[in-house]
């Protein structure tokens, strides 16, 4: 049977459905059992296999209780990303390579019902008024909605999909990330209540990162996560609040900022900050709270290197506060931020950790930076494969001041 024929199917046996039962006061099994008489029905004297009649039992069945063709394809953990660019094209990442699938939503009505389905599931809104929304789904993965007329493909999704179970350090080491040396010192760092970021491009792995980091916190802590839209897998400590911004409402009031959350956070006797990711004005606050006694904190932004990050750091405090002058800003990030981590996603879609820098602090109108490792790629390497790993670089780790108060002796 082709795809055409399924879609012809779904789409009659979907209209059934609505006009002859009443789906408020019916069960799951039973709309199942109804869905799988239909078929029958519809399909008398044609040929079709079991693997055809349950596709277009559960195509049916996610149309009205699901997320519709969505749902198949979010329980395939090999894909990690789902574009759609309106109901007709959608297109996935699977093992870092693009496809366009030949599955099609009914409509653009579909889609839209979909979508509120999605956002409502968070409570959040998307509108015509309010037509740019970040949401998430029940499993943490991450998404985008833009709707027309802002866009103009018709309604736009973009789904990034998070492992149902959370990053570790060890598969960290198994992807070839990191090596057992570099494992070993992140976790002394995190230990000491180094204040560390995390930078790198776009799906560089960021958060991934974050999260088997987080592993190396002692589980004794009173720990605060802040997330735009909560994607952190964090395990193993009990004393966690995690607490997500909230847009505002049709009427332009009830938003809750990362700015407002981590001023709240101030308030509520935080041993660590997290914050899952600084865009804006926030920087500023993360910042004052990392130098105001909030040792350990962590963060990612987005950068294309350790300097670039500190340089998007200095434009995102301007964001916040216009009248600092840039020396003030710059003393407050070389005080504030002890470690720079970052990740990249190299030619042949693997991701790495590129460098890990220290900042020793202020000079000459510089904020200085000691790269303690970096990534060297081997002779070996070729387009479609790359080879490489971090090493320690000649220069002596200096910032370490907080390795001392901790009690640790050992040198980095």
């Amino acid at each position: 049977m082709t795809e055409e024929k399924k879609l012809q199917i779904v789409k009659k046996l979907k209209k059934k459905i609505f006009e002859r039962y009443n789906l408020n006061g019916m069960s799951d099994d039973a709309l199942e059992t109804a869905i799988e008489g239909l078929i029958i029905e519809e399909v008398k004297g044609e040929y079709i296999t079991i693997e055809e009649r349950v596709d277009i039992t559960e195509r049916i069945f996610n149309s009205i209780r699901g997320l519709g063709l969505l749902d198949s394809i979010i329980k395939d953990d090999q894909i990690t990303e789902v574009m759609i660019n309106g109901p007709n094209d959608i297109f996935i990442e699977k093992d870092g390579t693009l496809f366009k699938l030949e599955q099609k939503f009914d409509d653009e009505k579909q889609l839209e019902d979909i979508i509120q389905k999605i956002v409502g599931q968070a409570g959040r809104e998307v509108n015509q008024a309010n037509p740019i929304v970040d949401t998430r789904l029940p499993d943490g993965s991450r998404v985008n909605v833009v709707l027309p007329p802002i866009s103009l493909n018709g309604a736009t999704v973009t789904i990034r999909k998070f492992s149902k179970t959370p990053m570790t350090i060890e598969q960290l080491l198994k992807y070839g990330s990191i090596t057992r040396e570099v494992a070993h010192v992140l976790e002394i760092l995190v230990r000491a209540k180094y204040n560390i970021f995390i930078s790198g491009g776009t799906g560089s792995g960021k958060t991934t990162f974050l999260n088997a980091m987080s592993a190396f916190i002692p589980h004794d802590e009173r720990v605060i996560t802040i997330e735009d839209s909560a994607e952190l897998q964090i395990e193993g400590i009990d004393n966690l609040v995690r607490m997500e911004t909230r847009n505002a409402n049709t009427s332009g009031s009830g938003a809750v900022t990362i700015r407002d959350l981590i001023r709240s956070s101030l308030r509520m006797r935080p041993e660590r900050i997290i914050v899952g990711e600084v865009r804006g004005g926030e920087a500023l606050d993360m910042l004052q709270a990392m130098n105001t006694g909030h040792d350990g904190s962590l963060s990612t932004g987005h950068a294309n290197g350790t300097r670039d990050m500190l340089r998007r750091l200095e434009t995102m405090v301007l964001q916040g506060s216009e009248g600092l002058p840039l020396e003030a800003i710059r003393q407050q990030i070389a005080s504030a931020v002890d470690i720079i981590i970052h990740l990249s996603r190299l030619r042949d879609k693997t991701r790495r950790t590129m460098e890990i820098s220290e900042i020793t602090g202020y000079e000459n109108g510089e904020i200085q930076i000691n790269p303690v490792y970096k990534f060297e790629e081997d002779e070996k390497s070729t387009l479609e494969r790359v080879s490489g790993r971090l090493v320690r670089t000649e220069r002596p780790f200096i910032n370490d001041y907080k390795l001392r108060i901790a009690g640790i002796n050992e040198v980095i």
